[in-house]
């Protein structure tokens, strides 16, 4: 039985303590100023309305009808037009979701399906050592929590996927004077969830128990009371498919959102992301909206490259009813090691990240393997999407440029209601939506062509783009002639 003294430090993770009263949270009353809460001496914030550039965020304790997609509104603003976005305060939302407000959609609490900790023995190697419950199946999760190559580093924290679930762990590596261990002590400590959307709430207290369990192995009491706090209520549901977003599905929604996860660095994960590739993330983007399996290898620490592989997947948002529906769902995968190539071989679209060079040479395994800053890619039609065009290197100054005015607001003016990260979710979000809508348009015109003028238009090149665009009609299934300088294809 767990003690009330083992529960009470797990407060200290959590953002807002619960409400004691089960109706309070229901109400929704009118925004006030910041007040100070009397018990924690902290300032708490009233509810407030979703911005547009909040897409698929959660703001906490607030009531508000979310917003969850950011449409291109060719009344209001230009669809690359960033200085003209349409008003922050609808309270309507844009598709029709009946009672679908902040609070119910991203209420997540009680779904940690499983709590363990993982060692490096010196004689067996990885094992799982502690888990909650102890009848739950974790075979293989002793080495995603432990990356390969983390004997290298002293600290790292991974996320990955386990079956229909996802998970998130921190390791540490503590040098020890025992001849036993080697000289060094090594553990995760990481959970098991139905989404990943939030699991980055519990990295203090992951990184926080990781310590603990290498100072004083064997100390599980704070854990057994994370889980009961926290564990799972969950429905079965049979079908085994992995939950991306919280447990209300709306697949036309679930497109067009990008969870939040929270980053170690100030700048947000997103921004890192477009400056460490540059202009090659314009390559990225192509794959992503194709829905092509992307691979990304590095060697440990992989707590950033796993921020990549969810940017990877950011850069396919669309936000307009009904596209996509029959493609497969660009899902990540996070940290992959070859326990995994069984399930890669039936994957027709993921992004994932892994510290094993031995995938460089499983070519039927990607469509495009990622090694640093270099792409490439082993499919002989893919090869010219490789190929940076004028448009390309336009669309990617364009966005620097709004990403400079955006600084400059903040620096000058104090603007602190935009971040970078909402930028460059927002800018590749209102690129696609506008190359799906003139496509659509097109295609239920009395003439279904595609013109060089329609494909400026979607600000792609006529010739440079030809391949993307003739691969993107086919993936989507769209039925349009594109006509491009007396090249027809169908």
């Amino acid at each position: 039985m767990v003690e009330k003294s083992d529960r009470a430090p797990l407060l200290d993770w959590e953002e807002i303590p619960p409400s004691s009263d089960p109706n309070q949270a229901a109400q929704s009353p009118p925004a006030v100023p910041k007040e100070t809460d009397a018990t924690s001496g902290k300032k708490t914030s009233a509810p407030f309305c979703l911005k547009v550039t909040d897409i698929g965020r959660r703001n906490d304790n607030s009531i508000a009808t979310c917003r969850p997609t950011a449409v291109v509104d060719d009344q209001e603003r230009s669809p690359m037009g960033w200085e003209k976005l349409p008003s922050y305060t609808r309270a309507q939302p844009i598709l029709p979701i009946p009672d679908l407000t902040v609070k119910n959609q991203w209420e997540e609490k009680d779904h940690i399906v499983a709590v363990f900790v993982v060692t490096f023995n010196t004689r067996s190697g990885n094992m799982v050592e502690w888990c909650q419950p102890h009848d739950i199946n974790l075979d293989g999760v002793e080495f995603k929590a432990m990356a390969s190559g983390s004997h290298r580093i002293t600290n790292d924290f991974i996320y990955f996927r386990k079956g229909c679930y996802f998970g998130l762990a921190c390791f540490a590596n503590m040098p020890v004077d025992n001849e036993l261990e080697r000289g060094a002590r090594m553990k995760s400590v990481g959970i098991l969830s139905p989404s990943y959307t939030l699991l980055y709430r519990y990295m203090h207290f992951l990184e926080n128990q990781v310590r603990l369990q290498l100072k004083n192995p064997g100390h599980y009491s704070p854990l057994e009371a994370f889980y009961e706090d926290k564990k799972a209520i969950l429905p079965p549901t049979g079908n085994g498919l992995v939950t991306v977003c919280p447990t209300w599905s709306v697949t036309t929604i679930n497109r067009c959102m990008h969870p939040e996860m929270k980053i170690t660095h100030p700048a947000g994960c997103m921004s890192q992301f477009v400056r460490f590739f540059g202009e090659q993330i314009m390559v990225l983007w192509k794959f992503a909206l194709l829905r092509k399996r992307l691979l990304i290898f590095s060697p440990p620490p992989v707590g950033v490259v796993c921020y990549r592989v969810y940017c990877c997947c950011s850069l396919a948002n669309v936000s307009l009813p009904g596209i996509g529906m029959s493609v497969p769902e660009l899902r990540p995968f996070f940290y992959i090691n070859v326990a995994d190539i069984p399930a890669l071989e039936t994957e027709m679209s993921y992004v994932a990240c892994t510290t094993e060079k031995i995938f460089e040479e499983k070519k039927e395994l990607h469509d495009l393997y990622i090694d640093n800053q270099n792409v490439k890619t082993h499919r002989s039609h893919l090869l010219p999407l490789l190929r940076l065009n004028a448009a390309d290197k336009e669309r990617y100054r364009k966005l620097s440029e709004q990403r400079q005015m955006l600084l400059y607001s903040q620096e000058v003016d104090g603007d602190c209601t935009s971040n970078e990260e909402d930028l460059f979710i927002v800018f590749f979000m209102e690129l696609n939506n506008r190359i799906f809508q003139i496509i659509l348009e097109v295609a239920g015109s009395a003439d279904p062509t595609l013109t060089a003028e329609h494909v400026r238009a979607m600000g792609l090149d006529p010739q440079g783009d030809r391949c993307f665009l003739v691969e993107l009609l086919e993936v989507y299934g769209v039925d349009v002639t594109l006509v491009l300088d007396n090249l027809c294809c169908h």
